[in-house]
């Protein structure tokens, strides 16, 4: 386990190996050793990425911690391989399991190890995102620990819930629990604990004066332990966020906090531990940093990303990397900046869907440590006039960040990728990447065969963001027309003009657009150059990427569909009354597989996906995009399906008839109020369902107006010639030619995401 712990994977399977030779020939061998032996081989597995195998090696271990009488044990095994499970894309499998061994612990007496098999439990439906049984598994473990006495396990519980309240983004009931965690704590290392995750909190709400008390509460702790793992991390824990703190009205100095961190590296030299090492490391150069003594700060860094490629840390060495970029460009090395973000970069896009597995103590966040490295390299890369070799390594650079934000909002490495140059999709297709900057708003430009263009204007985000939310405000038809075309002009102004201008646009038929920020909430169709809408004068689709598209196209002529509706009020949502039209209709004019209301299940949408060779699935029912990924579903008879299981229906389908969807159509569905970011969620609907096209709203429109189009769209889908952005391109121009649904906002949230052939 020495060895696992450090991350030397070669002689941990060497030794675990050599241990199991051993066992496995003694007959007489306890079954105890046995499990003990196999669990840690499975462990090895599963942090090597190596599911299967974990898998069915912790069964083993199932076997003989029951055959030892160690039911703790099994209990872990059991849920251990329920995470494989979920690491294999065995949602529902994981889920069901997991609740199965919730409902079984229920059922057992309260003990020391229904407490421990709980905790266990929950941390495991946290890690599925099941935040919310995971929530009731924690609070069922920590009343029985109450109730038994246990006050250790009761701390502890009370830190590991509040970690999830605060994941929850509710901070004032993470820090009670904190707070009481603290007040329990009999271990100097509960306590260490509780008060950490107290300063997280503070923190997070900008609570300096309370940090600050904290902070040196937690420090006056650390210098009294011994050295060790967990004293260790709490250091580096501790020097992370008081670097954060602003200057004036710092408690902890910069000496406190170098000489804690130079005692936790050589601690962490000490037991070998050199991925501890470099995070300490790390912490002390920013400690230099800050102090603006750049040669010690680059020095320290630069130990610490040496550190971090010795033992292949790549979620360390992205830090590290990160942190000596900045370094470099602070004292005007762009050079050797570039070259440490693009280290930074490889990194993260090295570690795909194991961000999640980061140390949580390090407080490592998507939109603090992943988000800022890719934004932070495409600014540096863009700085000035920026050869083609540059252009190119911003564009894919953005598309990383583009994968990462879909990997992080699915807690996973979660998409394959089949890289399409634009020719082999679509000579006639021009793919806009505007990228939003702290400083600028630039725009690359890519045409099959031809080099990339670019072109940029001086409004910083904040300026932007202030005219994008104005625009989507006066998207409402009584907002009045004049305040809306103000706002549509000055956006095409920012991004179409200055293509147009350049002649980039003369044979275009299709606009691509791989969106940023906030623009990803507003319908491309809208903007307007003072005489025409973009819609009327292109074709227009939504990529989260040219990586993850799929060259083929459908075949208009004998595609086959899946078409399914809620007309009827249900789960607490309205009826849908044109829903029924809408299903009829498009089942006469497409050849079609039928469910609609009662008929419209889960269960029965996913034996006609296996049982029908269709193309095209059509669903007329409530759903909503959000950017938490549970809140992200549609609506069925009896249920909701999020999109994990959407994508488990369609990838187990594909398996079955080796055939991937073409086209998925949500005709209902809307994107949550209030969620900035909400079009995440319909991104990653988009990519992970496996369709290759997904069409869906972004806000709620009448259904006689979503019947409307809907009906159009696939009388137009059969015209030679059309692709599907052509084909909703026409039914939204039939729209907007109705005096009835001329407003934008009728006929523009409809939008066209993937391949738009």
């Amino acid at each position: 386990m020495v060895h696992q712990d450090l991350g030397n994977w070669a002689a941990a399977k060497q030794t675990i190996e050599q241990s199991l030779a051993l066992l496995t020939q003694d007959a007489a061998a306890p079954a105890i050793l046995l499990a003990q032996a196999f669990n840690t081989q499975a462990t090895l597995a599963f942090n090597q990425s190596q599911f299967q195998a974990a898998h069915d090696i912790w069964q083993q271990a199932q076997t003989y911690y029951t055959t030892a009488g160690d039911e703790l044990g099994a209990w872990g095994a059991r849920i251990n391989q329920a995470q494989a499970l979920k690491e294999l894309g065995f949602y529902r499998r994981a889920n069901a399991e997991l609740l199965t061994i919730n409902k079984a612990l229920a059922a057992t007496p309260d003990s020391d190890v229904k407490v421990i098999g709980l905790r266990t439990l929950g941390s495991a439906l946290q890690a599925i995102g099941n935040v919310y049984i995971a929530y009731d598994a924690y609070a069922q473990s920590l009343a029985i620990a109450q109730k038994l006495g246990l006050k250790t396990l009761s701390s502890s519980l009370h830190t590991q819930i509040g970690k999830l309240a605060l994941q929850l983004g509710n901070a004032d009931i993470a820090l009670e629990y904190f707070q009481v965690a603290g007040a329990d704590a009999i271990h100097p290392l509960d306590t260490l604990n509780a008060y950490l995750g107290a300063l997280t909190v503070y923190m997070a709400r900008s609570q300096y004066p309370e940090a600050n008390l904290v902070a040196e509460q937690v420090y006056e702790q650390l210098v009294t332990l011994p050295p060790s793992r967990a004293q260790i991390y709490g250091a580096i824990n501790l020097a992370h966020q008081a670097n954060q703190l602003p200057q004036r009205g710092r408690r902890l100095s910069a000496g406190q906090l170098d000489r804690l961190l130079a005692s936790a590296a050589e601690s962490a030299n000490q037991f070998q531990d050199q991925r501890a090492a470099a995070h300490a490391l790390r912490e002390q150069g920013q400690v230099y940093e800050q102090q603006q003594q750049w040669e010690q700060a680059i020095e320290l860094t630069q130990q610490s990303v040496n550190r971090a490629q010795t033992i292949r840390a790549d979620d360390v060495l992205s830090q590290s990397a990160w942190q000596l970029a900045r370094l470099h460009r602070s004292i005007g090395e762009r050079d050797e900046a570039i070259a440490a973000y693009t280290e930074a970069v490889n990194a993260l896009q090295a570690l795909r869907g194991d961000l999640i597995a980061i140390s949580q103590d390090l407080q490592f966040s998507f939109r603090e440590g992943v988000e800022p490295v890719y934004r932070e390299l495409v600014s540096l890369l863009l700085d000035g006039n920026p050869s083609q070799t540059e252009l190119e390594q911003a564009r894919n650079t953005i598309e990383g960040l583009q994968l990462a934000e879909l990997d992080n909002f699915f807690q996973e490495a979660c998409l394959d990728l089949d890289a399409k140059t634009i020719d082999q999709i679509d000579p006639k297709a021009t793919v806009l990447y505007p990228i939003i900057l702290s400083d600028k708003f630039a725009v690359i430009a890519a045409q099959g065969g031809q080099d990339l263009k670019y072109y940029t204007t001086g409004i910083n985000q904040q300026q932007l963001d202030q005219q994008l939310r104005q625009l989507l405000a006066s998207l409402h038809p009584s907002e009045g027309q004049p305040q809306f075309l103000a706002n549509a002009q000055r956006l095409y102004d920012l991004l179409i003009r200055p293509a147009e201008d350049q002649h980039l646009l003369d044979q275009t038929e299709t606009m691509v657009f791989v969106l940023d920020g906030l623009l990803r909430n507003i319908p491309m169709s809208v903007l307007h150059d003072g005489q025409h809408y973009l819609i009327e004068k292109y074709a227009i689709a939504l990529s989260p990427g040219l990586q993850l598209l799929s060259a083929q196209s459908l075949d208009q002529q004998n595609f086959k569909a899946l078409v399914g509706g809620l007309s009827e009020a249900r789960g607490g949502f309205s009826a849908l009354p044109e829903v029924e039209r809408e299903v009829e209709t498009i089942s006469q004019t497409v050849s079609s597989a039928k469910l609609l209301n009662e008929e419209f299940t889960s269960q029965a949408v996913g034996e006609a996906l296996k049982n029908s060779p269709v193309d095209v699935v059509h669903l007329a029912t409530h759903g909503q995009f959000s950017s938490n990924l549970e809140d992200t579903f549609f609506l069925t008879w009896e249920d909701r399906i999020n999109v994990r299981e959407l994508s488990e229906i369609l990838q187990d389908r594909e398996q079955f008839r080796q055939q991937a969807v073409e086209l998925l159509v949500l005709s209902a569905c809307e994107t949550a109020t209030g969620d900035d970011r909400a079009t995440l969620g319909l991104a990653g609907l988009a990519v992970k369902s496996g369709a290759r096209s997904t069409i869906a709203t972004l806000w709620p429109i009448k259904d006689q107006v979503a019947a409307e189009l809907m009906i159009d769209f696939y009388h137009q889908l059969r015209t030679p010639g059309y692709t599907k952005a052509e084909a909703l391109r026409q039914a939204q121009l039939h729209l907007l030619a109705d005096e009835n649904y001329r407003e934008p906002f009728f006929w523009s949230p409809f939008i066209l995401v993937g391949n738009w052939r």
